[in-house]
């Protein structure tokens, strides 16, 4: 809805129809002006800057065109609640709008640079906004992340389970900047999966088939401690699966996509036909933990700090002012 008037956005014989007219050209803007904001209503919500609608073949994207703190406001209450301590939610903005910055052109050949989703960062538009997650937006206002000049890939999770890790061990290349962080407590979010040793084995058969399985090879957990097949904060590198058509050797990151685990920060057990993972987080791992930020500026740490931890070696730079 623009300027207090429906517009219906429609594909008809191959170019975009407005109000069931087609036109020229294969995109077509939407903007509304507020009281000197722009505010245009996309299916009943309501998002700042502008509407841009993209056609391709026989559908069309529809992007918002916003600046970026206006960005943030619709991202930060959808990845941290606005009733946490607001040390914790000025890193998580910080890191917020590093990311945003970094990954610009991240979605280039769909036509925009970041999506709505967790693959990105979850954005809600003004309905997300809240007045705590606005404040700690405006308190840090344009300031960003540096590594040797250069905006960081200001990754974050949602919990470490105690420790975070080192990009290598999860995603096979070294950032120097994202390198292990011992947590205020560990072992946190507990989580446990079991199933029958006959379904465990049919999802291992989507990589291969071992037949029934017999035994499991992987290091006891403990959070901090590495080892052949953990990484520095006990995470799974990799586990062996021996059944009586052969074996089989997955990652934990593997083994995360193929259970649907909540981390990788888990221990593995055969018993008799049951096998049980217990484990600790929830994410990736990498960067700013937001439960662990959380527990930081409980303890009155400032955020500067709380990124510093997370970030190793980084400095704090304020891009752009107001």
């Amino acid at each position: 809805m623009t300027n207090g008037k429906t517009t219906t956005v429609t594909v008809k014989d191959g170019k975009l129809a407005i109000n069931g007219k087609p036109i020229n050209g294969t995109m077509f803007d939407l903007s509304q002006t507020e009281k000197g904001v722009s505010r245009v209503l996309v299916n009943g919500k309501p998002y700042r800057g502008t509407i841009r609608i993209d056609l391709h073949g026989s559908s069309f994207t529809v992007v918002n065109v916003v600046p970026t703190e206006d960005y943030l406001a619709g991202v930060l209450p959808k990845e941290m609640s606005s009733g946490w301590p607001q040390e914790a939610q000025k890193a998580q903005a910080v890191a917020a709008r590093t990311f945003a910055l970094h990954s610009r052109g991240r979605h280039k050949d769909a036509g925009y640079d970041l999506c709505t989703s967790t693959h990105c960062q979850s954005y809600g538009g003004i309905a997300g906004e809240e007045q705590g997650s606005t404040a700690a937006i405006d308190a840090t206002y344009g300031e960003v992340l540096m590594y040797q000049g250069q905006l960081i890939d200001a990754v974050f999770h949602t919990d470490s389970g105690g420790m975070t890790d080192r990009s290598e061990d999860v995603w096979g290349t070294e950032i120097p900047y994202l390198r292990p962080a011992k947590e205020v407590e560990t072992n946190t979010q507990p989580w446990k999966r079991t199933w029958t040793s006959d379904v465990f084995a049919a999802k291992l058969a989507r990589k291969k088939d071992i037949g029934k399985l017999q035994r499991i090879t992987l290091s006891p957990l403990t959070v901090g401690k590495s080892a052949a097949d953990r990484s520095a904060s006990g995470r799974v590198k990799s586990a062996t699966f021996f059944g009586t058509k052969g074996t089989l050797r997955l990652t934990g990151n593997d083994l995360r996509s193929i259970f649907g685990l909540s981390s990788t920060l888990f221990d593995l057990k055969l018993s008799g036909s049951t096998v049980t993972a217990n484990g600790y987080g929830a994410g990736h791992g990498l960067g700013l933990s937001q439960w662990g930020a959380r527990a930081f500026a409980a303890k009155d740490m400032k955020y500067q700090d709380i990124l510093s931890h997370y970030y190793a070696g980084t400095t704090l730079k304020q891009l752009y002012k107001k």
